[in-house]
């Protein structure tokens, strides 16, 4: 059986479906993190977590897009990211997530084909998509020592969409 990931309107959507993303944007994160913290950050006492959200955890469903398990568990990142960073602070682990918006990717193609290209630009107050060089910089502020007093917060890279989103 075929099963769709990202969008199927909540009614229909397959519980299959809902796992498989909850398990690998939820799960896989909580699994992840704990791994490596337990071998490496907290015996040093220091370490950096970096979490991809998304601005999709951030409010609903914009009209034409049933995203229900995808942007529920996004949601669930930022509030892992919170949760974590309250509780490793005491080990000097920063937790934080970068919230993108939408950037073209293979999983993007279909709603980019669906909606338009334009559309989405038009949608942005920078009238832009995203590109490869637009999260480099804030990865490397969370990452260095330019972020050292920053934990638990999440950012949305995403040409001001949320803003007008109200995300």
């Amino acid at each position: 059986m075929l099963v769709q990931l990202w969008g199927s309107p909540a009614e229909d959507h397959p519980l299959e479906a809902w796992d498989k993303v909850m398990n690998l944007n939820v799960r896989g994160y909580f699994l992840l993190s704990q791994r490596i913290a337990k071998k490496s950050m907290i015996a040093r006492k220091s370490g950096s977590v970096i979490n991809l959200a998304s601005i999709a955890g951030l409010g609903g469903n914009p009209s034409g897009m049933n995203t229900i398990a995808y942007n529920t568990s996004k949601g669930a990142v930022i509030n892992f990211t919170r949760a974590l960073a309250a509780e490793w602070g005491k080990y000097n682990i920063r937790v934080n997530a970068i919230c993108p918006g939408f950037f073209p990717s293979k999983m993007t193609a279909g709603t980019l084909k669906a909606l338009g290209e334009e559309k989405l630009k038009e949608g942005a107050p920078l009238q832009r998509l995203g590109d490869d060089e637009d999260l480099k910089g804030l990865t490397l502020l969370f990452a260095s020592d330019a972020g050292k007093h920053i934990t638990g917060q999440w950012l949305a890279v995403d040409g001001g969409v949320s803003i007008v989103t109200g995300g």
